[in-house]
């Protein structure tokens, strides 16, 4: 540590209220402490405790919940995922950058912000920051890393945007991919990774529902083609299991995602925050059970398991 003013080596003088270390500098008597770290930009929450509601935002709590816990207000809260997010963004996009793949799955998992799309009221209609978000997900099927996801309508604009970030984070060897039978995902990936990936198709055909079922209850599959659509995809690997799998994990560690509650998003920047905090988590800080390490780990991005802290403080 040098004198700013001066410019003379320092020695240590004790450590500040805070838990920042101070110096001295002998020549001129000055003392100063050594330069803060701020990962929550100018809030005054202790990063500590921003930790705690981040570890619970990541279990699936509820922000009411996180509130009663910890004491920390509920805006700071949604001001804390915020922060998080932006950095979790950066990160995912700095770090999961041509990675070597071998067999890819993607899929949508559906939300919504503030009411459902059959709710919207006419002036409603062309807001698109109201009503159905889906979540384009793709992830590697061997090391489980979500390399890429996307938020935004079911549409072909959003596939297109999806599978563009899918081959930035993917290395430019040979890869199968599948999908399940969203017509876009057919021009959008023949489009754009045409020299790079075998593409296939599983497509589930389902049974009428019956009189008198439930409203909740999901029909059920009769069968399921596999439709190759480019390349040479190998038969016994066109298969989305994985990727609905993690479709789940999705819903269970995402309060946001929970049906039938009051915990979904009334703001479309919290819900794409809490996003990209719980993929930045998943693939960087939870080891995997079958792993035993996480999904960063295995694919080589990293050496070590990551913390929230060090989410906080990366970008």
């Amino acid at each position: 540590m040098t004198c700013p003013n001066c410019r003379s080596a320092c020695r240590k003088f004790g450590k500040h209220r805070n838990g920042l270390s101070r110096y001295q500098c002998r020549p001129c008597k000055r003392t100063f402490t050594e330069p803060h770290s701020k990962p929550l930009g100018g809030m005054y929450t202790e990063v500590a405790n921003a930790e705690q509601v981040l570890k619970l935002l990541v279990e699936g709590c509820s922000i009411n919940t996180i509130e009663r816990v910890t004491g920390v207000h509920h805006g700071t809260i949604l001001k804390i995922l915020v922060i998080a997010g932006e950095k979790c963004e950066k990160i995912m996009g700095r770090m999961i950058v041509n990675v070597p793949v071998r067999d890819v799955q993607c899929d949508e998992i559906w939300g919504y912000v503030r009411k459902k799309e059959k709710h919207k009221l006419p002036a409603e209609e062309n807001d698109d920051s109201i009503g159905d978000a889906y979540c384009f997900i793709a992830i590697e099927r061997y090391s489980k890393l979500v390399l890429n996801f996307a938020l935004g309508r079911r549409s072909q604009a959003t596939t297109d945007a999806f599978i563009e970030g899918l081959r930035a984070a993917t290395s430019p060897q040979r890869f199968q991919i599948s999908t399940d039978g969203f017509q876009p995902y057919v021009s959008a990936i023949t489009t754009t990774l045409s020299d790079r990936c075998d593409f296939a198709q599983l497509i589930k055909v389902y049974t009428q529902d019956p009189e008198g079922q439930r409203r909740y209850s999901p029909p059920d599959v009769s069968h399921a083609k596999k439709v190759p659509v480019m390349g040479n995809p190998d038969p016994d690997f066109i298969c989305t299991s994985h990727v609905e799998r993690q479709n789940l994990t999705v819903r269970m560690q995402m309060r946001r995602l929970t049906r039938l509650t009051n915990a979904f998003s009334k703001k479309w920047e919290n819900l794409w925050a809490a996003y990209c905090l719980h993929f930045a988590w998943y693939n960087f800080v939870r080891i995997h059970m079958k792993l035993r390490v996480t999904p960063a780990m295995e694919a080589g991005i990293t050496g070590k398991v990551w913390t929230l802290r060090e989410l906080l403080e990366a970008a």
